[in-house]
């Protein structure tokens, strides 16, 4: 009698012990939940700045079908971003970047250098190994529009003058595909202010060589086809909510 009621008051202590475990379990696994909850409500809409010096290379073409050697050109963007954030690791963007772009080149034995600039739209999606973390590491990649706000040729100092002139004219819209990669690092306790730095590419797939401007005796179509591919350093300051 004493050994089964011995064995009953084990049994019911082992149950209260399970019940506690239990219980101390799901409170802090609803506290991790809760908190994860917290810090990604916290970063799921993010809007910032950025800087980007650019070098461009212009993938450009001759009327006779010959290819028009030039050099890599620093430019420069400036623009800014908004994101949202579906969870800590998958997300989309987009950004809206001012860019000024040149390309030196030798043609008719004299130094060019064609500039055009740009209003860039690129739609990225992104995947992160953590926004709210400390440091998070992000890969991005989507589509990229482009609209022109102008384009000129000028010739480099002391090359004397231009007997004939080199004429552009660039389509109002461009397309191409933008990808890259970065780090964010929190600069606050509450991880919703980072410093932004990273690397951007963008490889142009339209000809953005248009031939509306008909050349008269004096001047001459620069090239025939040209594309636009970038690459680019960029910092910023990034505020999540």
């Amino acid at each position: 009698m004493y050994s089964q009621k011995k064995k009953f008051t084990k049994t019911k202590n082992m149950k209260k012990s399970f019940i506690i475990i239990a219980a101390i379990s799901c409170f802090f696994g609803s506290k991790s939940y809760a908190q994860e909850m917290v810090e990604l409500k916290m970063h799921r809409v993010e809007f910032g700045f950025r800087f980007m010096p650019t070098v461009s290379n212009f993938q450009m073409t001759a009327y006779d079908g010959g290819v028009i050697a030039g050099q890599a050109t620093f430019g420069y963007g400036v623009g800014a971003i908004t994101a949202f954030n579906f969870t800590e690791h998958h997300g989309i963007q987009g950004e809206f970047i001012y860019n000024s772009l040149s390309q030196k080149y030798s043609d008719a034995e004299l130094q060019r250098t064609l500039n055009v600039q740009y209003i860039n739209i690129p739609l990225l999606y992104s995947l992160n190994t953590g926004k709210g973390d400390p440091i998070n590491l992000n890969i991005v990649a989507g589509p990229q529009i482009g609209i022109s706000l102008g384009s000129d040729i000028t010739l480099a100092s002391g090359e004397g003058a231009d007997t004939l002139q080199a004429i552009v004219d660039v389509k109002k819209g461009d397309f191409g595909f933008a990808y890259g990669a970065g780090l964010s690092f929190s600069l606050n306790s509450m991880r919703t202010i980072r410093l932004d730095v990273g690397y951007r590419g963008v490889f142009g797939i339209m000809n953005i060589s248009d031939d509306k401007v008909a050349p008269d005796a004096n001047s001459y179509r620069a090239f025939d086809k040209a594309s636009i591919r970038t690459n680019s350093v960029y910092a910023g300051i990034t505020f999540c909510f």
